[in-house]
């Protein structure tokens, strides 16, 4: 995510970093290699103006020339510029605006087809859900064919109703006979999926404008495809005049590289980035936090939402008493399984790595030896929950009985038992000094070199 602007941007970071002085010279190469960076990000031409204009003006202000450390003040200044670039820091500002149970809300999406639109609802209608929504999804798109099968089986893969009405011709009658079975059943939330286009025309947006009146929407949110660069930004504008928007969600933005689109959106058309498509997963869909990801772009990481992925799996209780095992060198095998499959929920290694201050373009998920951390997951699951609390019982018959359940060798159980009894006595030292709780990499997950 973002890996080619993060590069470029920390490259151009070097011309200040860590320079007890600094001159006039310095802060126009730096900000010329910025430039050039989100010139390449694909960024829209007058934000890029717009942002190397301010930077400089604040930069050889005297508060950086002459600050203790300017290096560092002037990569501050870079993070705020980006934050605001972004969006607004506040959390408020990127949140949803529905309005309590007693009233049904209503979300339009919008976007054209191949943006990620079906998907992208189905993936708020289930967040929304996880916070005690009671949503709906409603299938509005009759022109795209297999549309509202898409939206139905997304649906029923999340347990949220769908409301589709097969061979229907007026999306606005399918959305009053939505609305009506809502009321009926205690829905508070409908999530709209509308038509879509390969390009924009008249005939949409006319559709858009009728249903926008009949629901009148507490939310009109824009799916685009953030690796359409700054083209989402245009695309965002257009929808924005002809029918209007609250906010912007960006689809398919694990896979951009560059950030054109997130970089230009608020710019150029003055709304709100609210979420981010960050996987295949119904469940890979984040708010979005112009702080943290002007933090990633630095290459300062994101500590705070790699937290809160490891609260999502991981109970509170259940990590403090861990760590005092490790902290007793109590830490079991059957310890152990259960954090690796605590990390696999958090999702791709990948993404989690990107999240660690430093870490970002330093290491692919193909350093990871997955086929290990898989290969130690089918020995762990096949040892008896006894074996797994007491690993000394473990004598060659059970090693030979393991190894036939597990599909593997009875030296790579012993080995791993090896590796187990090493790792309690490393477990304890990082348990008494720092980290995230309960959220110690198992053997087998290690960066290369550890």
């Amino acid at each position: 995510m973002l890996e080619k602007l993060t590069g470029k941007i920390t490259d151009a970071l070097r011309f200040v970093a860590g320079k007890s002085t600094i001159s006039e010279k310095n802060i126009e190469d730096a900000v010329e290699a910025i430039k050039m960076a989100l010139l390449e990000a694909d960024v829209n031409l007058r934000v890029v103006r717009r942002f190397v204009n301010s930077t400089i003006e604040e930069a050889k202000g005297e508060k950086v020339l002459c600050a203790v450390d300017p290096g560092q003040q002037f990569i501050k200044i870079v993070h705020d510029k980006l934050v605001s670039f972004l969006g607004e820091p506040d959390p408020a500002n990127h949140a949803l605006k529905l309005r309590g149970p007693d009233v049904i809300s209503a979300i339009l999406m919008l976007g054209l087809q191949g943006s990620g639109k079906t998907t992208s609802a189905a993936k708020l209608a289930l967040r929304l859900k996880k916070e005690g929504r009671k949503p709906m999804l409603v299938a509005c798109d009759l022109v795209r064919p297999a549309a509202m099968e898409q939206l139905f089986i997304l649906g029923s893969q999340i347990g949220i109703p769908v409301h589709k009405e097969e061979g229907a011709k007026d999306s606005v009658k399918v959305y009053q006979d939505a609305l009506a079975w809502a009321k009926k059943n205690m829905i508070d939330t409908m999530i709209i999926d509308t038509t879509g286009r390969m390009q924009i025309d008249e005939p949409m947006m006319q559709e858009l404008s009728r249903l926008k009146n009949a629901a009148k929407p507490d939310e009109m949110l824009l799916v685009a495809d953030s690796m359409t660069g700054q083209a989402a930004a245009d695309i965002a504008k257009t929808f924005d005049e002809k029918i209007g928007l609250t906010g912007v969600v960006l689809s398919k933005f694990d896979s951009d590289t560059r950030g054109g689109a997130a970089l230009s959106l608020k710019t150029v058309t003055g709304k709100a980035l609210k979420f981010t498509g960050t996987g295949e997963k119904l469940e890979d869909f984040e708010p979005f936090h112009p702080e943290r990801i002007a933090g990633r772009i630095l290459g300062m990481g994101d500590v705070v939402s790699l937290v809160e992925k490891a609260q999502e799996v991981i109970d509170e209780k259940e990590a403090l008493e861990l760590q005092k095992k490790m902290e007793k060198e109590n830490f079991t095998l059957d310890d152990w399984l259960n954090q690796i499959r605590a990390l696999k929920k958090m999702g791709s290694l990948q993404k989690m790595l990107e999240m660690i201050p430093g870490m970002q373009g330093q290491i692919n998920e193909e350093d990871i030896d997955k086929a290990e951390l898989k290969s130690q997951e089918a020995i762990l699951s096949s040892m008896t929950l006894k074996e797994r609390n007491n690993h000394l019982i473990i004598g060659p018959p059970r090693r030979g009985r393991i190894a036939r359940g597990s599909g593997t060798s009875v030296a790579e159980v012993a080995r791993l038992i090896k590796k187990f009894e090493k790792m309690r006595g490393m477990m304890k030292k990082m348990a008494k000094g720092k980290g995230i709780p309960g959220m110690q990499m198992p053997p087998g997950m290690q960066m290369p070199g550890m």
